[in-house]
Order: structure tokens, then sequence, then C-alpha cells
């Protein structure tokens, strides 16, 4: 069957710099998991791209986190320029519907850590004018902000103004990389829905990135969203799509209309992908698996588009 896909997470825009984080790769048509080629076989598509910084980066390539995540954003921009007649940045929902009415594709920015801005939420505002709607705190580590899921460690001070300053903008909070304890003091004090970009069950796959079931209600009574994360580590041994049904339907004892559950592919961030899902074009063969397995045309319909799509038009308006 056929649906257009919103996926709220891809590390495409760091993937497209190559090994030395200093190239000048193709969204048009790479051997990633996305580009633009293989997308085209899809009825609509709404892709969120994270520039992904952390201060590892100084470690692993002796470059700053502030200089590949200008990177990132100068290639991300570059390859929408260069594409212009295939996919534009959606700075509002209603630039998604005007991009679909006209056959192309949404690019909505996201953020993946804060190394690259230097943590400072009075950096937000111009973020967001340039187009970022979306915000992780952390990536893997403790930073001045949150504590990390490898790391544990709750909200700081800094860390509760940047929060506030992100919903205040209309820019929502990704909890996909916090701790625990930073996910609670977040669901504590949030004004707006909650949005895990690309996590999956814990109790299916017992790993730290994952949801609880407590987590996942919480998302939900907040109005949010959870991406199906296609990582097959955040899966569970020998990951295929069956497996990624056993998510979503373990998701589906808790919200059983599927009105918190989205894509979140987290495509080009990882190097095993569960079986049967090779990239952006692997999208309509889980659809099928979820019609097999009793999914409803509508309820699919809801996980691969209406769903992240409201809560951009709830919250980023």
């Amino acid at each position: 069957m056929k649906s257009p896909v919103f996926d709220l997470h891809c590390d495409t825009a760091y993937a497209l710099l190559g090994e030395d984080r200093n190239s000048a790769g193709s969204l048009r048509k790479n051997n990633l998991h996305i580009d633009l080629e293989r997308a085209g076989i899809l009825d609509g598509y709404v892709q969120c791209f994270a520039c992904f910084t952390t201060p590892m980066m100084e470690q692993w390539y002796q470059l700053s986190p502030v200089t590949i995540f200008e990177r990132e954003l100068a290639t991300i921009q570059r390859e929408i320029d260069n594409n212009k007649r295939r996919i534009s940045i959606a700075y509002t929902p209603q630039d998604i519907h005007r991009n679909m009415e006209k056959g192309k594709a949404s690019a909505i920015l996201t953020l993946e850590g804060t190394a690259g801005f230097g943590y400072d939420p009075a950096l937000l505002e111009d973020l967001y004018l340039i187009g970022f709607r979306m915000v992780s705190l952390t990536w893997n580590e403790q930073n001045p902000l949150a504590g990390s899921c490898q790391t544990g460690g709750g909200l700081t001070d800094r860390g509760r103004e940047f929060v506030k300053e992100a919903q205040r903008l209309g820019m929502l909070i990704d909890v996909s990389h916090l701790s625990d304890e930073a996910f609670w003091d977040v669901i504590e004090m949030t004004q707006a829905p909650i949005i895990a970009s690309h996590s999956n069950s814990r109790q299916i796959c017992n790993v730290s990135r994952n949801l609880t079931d407590d987590m996942f209600r919480e998302i939900c009574r907040t109005g949010g969203v959870v991406g199906l994360n296609q990582y097959r580590d955040f899966l569970g041994e020998n990951a295929d799509l069956d497996t990624v049904c056993q998510h979503l339907h373990h998701f589906l004892t808790i919200d059983s209309d599927g009105k918190h559950i989205a894509l979140g592919g987290d495509l080009d961030g990882c190097d095993h992908l569960a079986a049967g899902f090779e990239g952006v074009q692997s999208y309509p063969s889980l659809a099928q698996k979820m019609h097999a397995q009793g999914l409803t045309e509508e309820m699919i319909r809801n996980i691969y588009w209406n769903n992240a799509l409201g809560v951009m038009e709830r919250c980023c308006m």
C-alpha cells in the first residue's frame, strides 16, 4: 500500500560530509540511506534533517563541533537549493501542504545535540529564524544542559532555561537521547507536546535509548509522538520488519488508536538497519507489513503522516 512519509529523524546532512567531514555529497543521488531519487517513489515526503554535534568531534576529527555544525547546515542548504524543483525547506505546516501540492518534498531542520552553538539558549531565536523546528538537548554525553542516555543526570538550570526558550519560540523538544532523569525533568516542566523522534520500546528491546511504558504514556499525555527507529541495536537481535512491528504493536497496547506513533528511521545515522529495510525506498514495504499484521489503512496513514504533521501544526505555526 502507498502512503506519504513523514520521517522525524535522519543524519543525512552529517553523512553527506563524508569520512573526512569536509566533502560535498549529493542529496539527489548517493549510496546513503536517503536520496531524492529513491524518495521519488513515495506519495509525499517530509524529512527532518538533523544537524548532529557532540564535543567528541574534537577527538574524532580534530574539528570543533561548531565547524561541523556550520558544514552540515551549509551542506543541506546547498543541496536543497540545488534540487529546488524536488524539495524545499518547510518553516510551517502550511509550507508542507504547499510543497505537497507542487509535488515537492519538504525538509525540516532539526538539532541533534547543542555543542554546535555552545549550548546557548540565547541563540535559539536565530536558529529558529533559519528554520530549525526541533532540538535534542544532548547526544550521548552529559553537557551543560542535561544528562544523556549513556551518562545519567537531569536537567541543569541552564537546561531548564533552554527548554522554556525553545518552547516559547515553537521549537519541539526531542527527548530521544536524554537520560531517564532528564526525561522526567522535561515532562515536569513542559508546556507543549514532547517528541521522541527516533526511539523504540524498552519493553521489547531493553536499551537506555528506548522508552519505558511510563515514558511513552507521558509523551501521549503531552500530545506528542514517538518515531519508530530502524536501527537494529534498538530493535532487537536479528531484527527485521516483523521486529519493527513488535515495537509498534507494543506501543498500541498503550495507545490503542495509534495517534502518538510516527516514523523516525535514524537513516544515515546507523550502520545496521532492520533486515528488509534498506533505505527511504523501503517505507512502502514496512507499510505493507503493518497492513498484513492487521493495521487499517487509516491507522497506517496516521503513523506515516498525520500524527507527526499534527504535532507540527499544534506547535510550529
